[in-house]
């Protein structure tokens, strides 16, 4: 586990930062790639943001300007599941505010405890805990969930309790074991915070709580994983059914072979990792059930068995819809990064990705509610090793991100 990567993201088949020609005209959104780690680096400067840093930074025009972002390698593949930006454009003084707020712990009541607690980057941008810790040790009752990739998600939550980005920012705000403080209290806080004051002033025309959401959730869409391993492959995959000589006679077909190739080459997977794809792929390893598309997650909720041996088991998504069938079932997490974020499954009862393995291995825990795609898959330990060799081959940077510079008390 530990320390995750934030290289920056490759350019290839023309995937890179994109802008405008000559600067964008008045009305027209800027298109930037995610993953680029301007988005993401803070307002410049060094200690605690002044209120005169905020106002340069909200005088330049650019940082007013509509965003429409692009995907890297991989999750590109996923630009028609993006959600949110209808109701909540991107700009660039937006996401700074969100970053911000995510790592400042005065969002809690007794001023410990930030977003990045539970979500943090240099753990994933989950936490290394069985379940999250709130305000003065509380401890939850399950996992910390991910935030990256959230641009493609929708329902929020292990149980899709919140119905968006936005609602689930501000869920842990109110919640008495997590941050413990009020919607009411943390909009008043930041009302006293010069600083922030002005930043909302200038994107939100006020502080609210809707506008803290909003913040935070437009920070955390611009929080992607990179390429990996597992997406250099496929990107070369297609060309193998061609034959070379004809690669060659088309001088852009040649020059999109050569990068992918040399690509593959230089983040290439294991041999085990290879093997791993194919189960992983195939119906021996049944995993593409659940865990498909650009963000290898179907972003549904399922019954797994886990902890339903226990006399009184979290009912999961039961406790939202009140259907039956429900019970028992939660969200499907992406397989991107898993390397980074153990324990896993919500409760966090698996210490490993080897443990991960073996559950699905087994069929799970038999309940009324297991779900049909659940069923022992009879591997040989080679087979278990190759899938979590995969998996691993699932892991790509994700952007540098300023966590320290926050504004400064009054």
């Amino acid at each position: 586990m530990g320390q995750r990567p934030t290289r920056r993201f490759p350019v290839l088949l023309g995937i890179g930062l994109l802008a405008c020609s000559g600067g964008c005209p008045a009305g027209a959104a800027e298109r930037v790639m995610l993953g680029d780690a301007s988005l993401t680096a803070g307002i410049p400067g060094t200690g605690p943001i002044t209120v005169e840093e905020v106002e340069r930074f909200l005088a330049d025009p650019k940082n007013s300007v509509e965003l429409s972002p692009e995907l890297p390698l991989g999750l590109s593949q996923g630009t028609k599941q993006i959600t949110g930006l209808d109701t909540n454009p991107l700009t660039r003084a937006k996401i700074e505010l969100g970053r911000q707020l995510y790592f400042d712990p005065r969002l809690s009541a007794d001023a410990t405890l930030s977003c990045a607690s539970c979500h943090d980057p240099s753990q994933g941008y989950g936490a290394n805990t069985r379940t999250g810790l709130g305000i003065r040790g509380q401890q939850g009752g399950r996992n910390s969930p991910v935030s990256f990739n959230r641009i493609l998600s929708g329902a929020q939550f292990w149980d899709g309790r919140a119905d968006s980005l936005e609602a689930q920012a501000v869920g842990p705000i109110a919640n008495p074991i997590e941050m413990g403080f009020t919607h009411e209290g943390v909009v008043e806080r930041l009302k006293g915070i010069p600083a922030y004051e002005k930043q909302f002033q200038k994107v939100f025309g006020g502080v609210s709580i809707d506008a803290v959401g909003k913040a935070i959730a437009a920070f955390e869409r611009v929080i992607v994983t990179g390429p990996s391993p597992y997406d250099y492959g496929e990107q070369l995959r297609p060309f193998a059914d061609l034959d070379e000589d004809d690669i060659q006679e088309d001088e852009e077909l040649a020059k999109k072979y050569a990068e992918a190739k040399a690509a593959a080459a230089t983040y290439a997977m294991s041999e085990s990792a290879q093997r791993g794809r194919e189960i992983f792929f195939s119906s021996k390893g049944n995993c593409t059930a659940c865990h498909v598309g650009a963000n290898l997650s179907d972003e549904k909720f399922h019954n797994l068995g886990v902890g339903m041996d226990k006399p009184e088991p979290d009912v999961g998504r039961f406790a939202v819809t009140k259907d039956p069938k429900d019970t028992g079932a939660f969200k499907t997490p992406t397989v991107r990064n898993v390397a980074y974020t153990a324990p896993y499954m919500h409760d966090g009862s698996l210490a490993t990705l080897e443990e991960v393995v073996e559950w699905y291995d087994k069929g799970g825990h038999a309940n009324p509610n297991l779900s049909d795609k659940i069923k022992p898959l009879k591997l040989t330990d080679q087979e278990k090793a190759d899938l979590v060799a995969f998996m691993r081959a699932c892991t790509g940077p994700t952007p540098a991100v300023e966590t320290g510079r926050l504004p400064a008390q009054p």
